[in-house]
């Protein structure tokens, strides 16, 4: 972690990069928060301009439409109400009305919430709430509705049930820091009385990474596979010199360790995080624990893609990345020994490679700190995805019995379909925008509130994509959001597919839907723009490819009826 002293250094940097614009308001004082937020975010690559607001101008600034904050017209809004201030608050209460203290406090919160919605575009990120150990009545302050130990802790749960309606807020868990840093070290009393400081210096480098943190995944820096090796780091002991019966899992020796650490990947793999395996083992004996021991939390069912052999492991994880389709630099890569992770390191250094404890008892407790699958949305589907990706393998090995490609997308027996965006898909929409970054032609982040504003929205027409073929569902794939110019004009604002159905002919079936649908609503020209990232080269012809012109640098025009419709072996769902 970075002292503040580097973070201060880090905020006079001037870096490349898209700007993004943060804003800051609370009840205590922020602008030492500001320095480091800046200084964070410079460090680790992030052109973050932050804005304070000055000690206790919550209401000033978000009551007035014309206000500094709003004026800065920020991507992002910190609000952070202070426990210290609140407690002073609750002792300037009448004790008849402490026990709706936090039902006051929420109701207050939701109204800066909406001011902000009404008068910018910016996402919320809202601070819980650490805690005082008060005890004005002992242990039993816990049990009465009066006191402020009661009362905070039920505003944290009532932030939390707020935060889940709500599509434009996102949570920084503040007590979590304190938690892990201890009262002692996260508040110095010296700081708040002398200049209304709710948090020390300390702690200020870990509560401006935990904004970071939601920043980076609301803009697409996200990780999505974690690659595993397997004797000493899902299990104790080697399995090929040990045996399955002396492999320490389950109650045997250190075995507790590695179940918690397996039952941890196990929960990450169910909210969509993909696990493969890449071992110096013979396949046959790596994958016996899995199949055969019963203390085993993960199963083969579990890993996408199991490369077990004896190459070097940076080849391997290539490999892995390959079949995935996935950026290197959203991969993680788990293992105990020194060597192989300093190698990955030297050869692949895009990838994320922790440098775990030497006791695998500290390694959940240290992973879970480094905080890497840090998420602004989640949807149902996520639990699918190995079972995405193990179809997929299947795919590839059914291609090598063709001799044209023509013949092989033939034999899929693929099926495609369109739709508007309906709300059940709101969530799913708002994180492929958040998530997707090869085949992105604009590469704008939605988050699930402006989904539905879009959706709702008359000057916009949307689809989602679906494609399914024999070997299974690959769910929602793409995703295309088109604006409305004029009577006889539309824009591609949004054009996005997930790298899994590339070169399948999803992109001229995605296409040949919209030139359709335009036609049939009246229109004559769909304009289009490629804008230019590290990641989207692959798509920077697209248009050209699907029969575009380009009438100036990275935009393009068609004629809708001059279109030619391009060949698919995608059956639409709705023939």
């Amino acid at each position: 972690m970075y002292s503040f002293k580097e973070l201060r250094k880090g905020s006079k940097l001037e870096i490349d990069g898209d700007e993004i614009r943060s804003a800051i308001l609370g009840n205590c004082s922020t602008q030492f928060l500001t320095v480091a937020l800046s200084g964070y975010s410079k460090l680790i690559g992030i052109n973050n301009k932050v804005f304070d607001a000055d000690y206790n101008q919550i209401d000033a600034q978000l009551l007035n439409e014309k206000s500094e904050v709003y004026s800065f017209q920020p991507d992002y809004i910190v609000l952070w109400l202070d426990t210290y201030k609140l407690y002073e608050d609750f002792l300037d209460t009448d004790i008849s009305e402490r026990k709706l203290f936090a039902e006051t406090i929420i109701s207050k919160i939701k109204f800066y919430w909406g001011l902000i919605i009404k008068n910018s575009s910016a996402r919320i990120l809202q601070m819980n709430f650490t805690e005082i150990d008060d005890k004005v009545l002992g242990q039993y302050s816990a049990k009465i509705p009066a006191t402020f130990t009661y009362q905070i802790r039920k505003l944290n749960f009532l932030l939390e049930e707020a935060m889940e309606q709500n599509m434009n807020v996102y949570p920084i868990d503040l007590l979590a820091i304190q938690i892990r840093m201890g009262q002692s070290e996260f508040f110095d009393a010296s700081y708040y009385y002398n200049a209304k400081m709710s948090a020390s210096i300390k702690a200020l480098p870990y509560i401006s990474k935990a904004i970071v943190d939601v920043i980076k995944s609301m803009i697409g820096k996200i990780k999505k596979c974690v690659v595993l090796d397997l004797d000493n780091t899902l299990w104790g002991g080697v399995i090929g010199d040990d045996g399955i019966n002396n492999i320490e899992i389950g109650d045997l020796k250190r075995g507790h360790v590695f179940t918690n650490f397996q039952k941890w990947l196990k929960q990450l793999k169910e909210y969509g995080i993909i696990l493969a395996v890449c071992s110096k083992n013979n396949e046959s004996i790596a994958k016996e624990p899995f199949e055969k021991c019963e203390d085993m939390i993960l199963k083969l069912s579990d890993i996408a893609v199991f490369v077990a052999n004896w190459d070097d492991k940076a080849s391997n994880i290539k490999l892995i990345q390959e079949s995935l389709n996935i950026g290197m630099d959203s991969i993680i890569f788990i293992d105990d020994n020194p060597f192989e992770r300093n190698l990955v390191r030297q050869i692949i250094p895009e990838i994320e490679v922790p440098e775990l404890p030497e006791d695998p008892a500290h390694y959940l407790e240290y992973l879970q700190q480094c905080n890497y699958f840090e998420t602004v949305s989640f949807s149902e589907n996520n639990s699918d995805r190995t079972k995405l990706y193990q179809a997929e393998f299947d795919r590839k090995k059914s291609e090598a019995q063709y001799s044209s490609i023509d013949d092989y997308l033939k034999s899929l027996e693929m099926v495609g379909e369109g739709k508007s965006f309906e709300e059940s898909q709101y969530s799913r929409i708002a994180q492929l925008t958040q998530r997707s970054n090869q085949f992105n032609l604009r590469t704008i982040r939605y988050s699930e509130n402006e989904i539905k504003k879009i959706s709702e929205d008359d000057s916009y027409f949307t689809q989602y994509y679906k494609l399914k073929d024999k070997f299974g569902d690959h769910g929602l794939v793409g995703v295309v959001i088109i604006r409305k110019e004029d009577k006889k004009t539309l824009f591609i604002d949004t054009w996005l597919m997930s790298c899994r159905v590339l070169k399948r002919g999803m992109e001229e079936f995605i296409i040949n839907k919209i030139i359709d649908k335009a036609k049939k609503m009246g229109f004559e020209v769909i304009e289009a723009e490629y804008i230019p990232t590290k990641k989207n080269e692959m798509v920077k012809d697209i248009y050209l490819e699907m029969g575009f012109t380009e009438y100036e640098v990275n935009h393009y025009r068609i004629n809708i009826n001059k279109y030619k419709k391009r060949k698919v072996y995608i059956k639409d769902e709705e023939s």
